[in-house]
Order: structure tokens, then sequence, then C-alpha cells
């Protein structure tokens, strides 16, 4: 509210911002365009009274109509894709996802008896870890050829070692 200080108020006020604003720019209005609503009398000057007096107090979703404006106005501000931690929330710039891989011989073929084990076994054996793609390349070519005094691995679970042994024809008592 405007107009009152201490005990002293304006006449018939005190006044909302709303108000001030439509009896100044009213009144601003009316007095450039006189010559057109002079021949009208009074009814444009009871018009504008009356609608200083309807707008004291209104009332939009809740909120007075300047901080109605001003939310507006703030939401048309506002960046496209909001805020986060105040600051407006913008897309990543696109970056090329740069990769390679490596194809290597096929195995030598395993006999049915020396299957890998299961899945179970896989889960349980401790894993090596993998060497790095740049760790395993060289600038020279060279050939790998398997170890000579390489052992080859049995099976590891239980059904594996039955399925070996019925595999050879012996009896597993």
């Amino acid at each position: 509210m405007l107009g009152k200080v201490a005990d002293w108020k304006i006449p018939l006020g005190p006044y909302t911002p709303a108000q001030i604003a439509l009896a100044v720019g009213g009144g601003f209005l009316l007095v450039k365009t006189i010559s057109w609503w002079s021949v009208l009398g009074p009814i444009p000057i009871t018009a504008w009274l009356l609608a200083i007096w309807a707008v004291r107090r209104p009332k939009i979703r809740g909120h007075a109509p300047v901080q109605a404006a001003l939310g507006w106005v703030l939401l048309g501000w506002q960046p496209k894709g909001g805020r986060i931690g105040g600051r407006a929330a913008r897309d990543r710039a696109p970056r090329p996802l740069l990769g390679g891989f490596t194809i290597e011989g096929a195995p030598a073929a395993v006999p049915a008896a020396k299957a890998t084990p299961s899945p179970a076994a896989q889960r349980r054996a401790p894993r090596a870890p993998h060497p790095s793609p740049a760790a395993t390349r060289s600038s020279t070519r060279h050939r790998t050829e398997p170890a000579a005094g390489a052992v080859p691995v049995g099976p590891v679970s239980g059904v594996q070692q039955l399925l070996a042994l019925a595999a050879q024809g012996g009896d597993a008592r």
C-alpha cells in the first residue's frame, strides 16, 4: 500500500501500485485525448475513477497484477532447458567417440574333454587383468608363438571332471 505516512493518508487512500499506475496513465491519456471524448461529458472521467476503484484489490490466480506481470516476464526470460544450480542448463557440445579393436587369429581347436570351464566356475575363478590396448601394441611387428612347455588346462568343476572321465570311458566310482 502506498500513501500512508504515520497518521496521515492520501484522501480515499492508501492506494495499491496498480491504482497509482492506472491513475497516472489514465489521467495522461484523458488529457491528451480530450478532443475525442469531450462530447461524451463526464462519462470517460467517471469510467476512469471506477477503474481506479476496481483495481484496488484485484487478484490473478492469487497474485496482485504487478506481481503476476512480473512472473510472466520472468517466465519468458528463463532459458529453454531450465536451470540447474542457478545456471542455465545446456547440452554438452558433441565430441567424436574414438576407439579401436584388434582382430587376432582364432585359437587352436580344443578337444571336447578340454572344454572351457562352466560359467559358474568362470565366476569363481580369479580374473587376470586385461592389458591396455596401448600396452599390447608396439611399433614393430612380431609373431607370438605358444610357449613350448605350456600345459593345457583340464576340467575345473566336478561336473566337467565327470564328463571328461565319461568321455575317456572311465568308471566314476
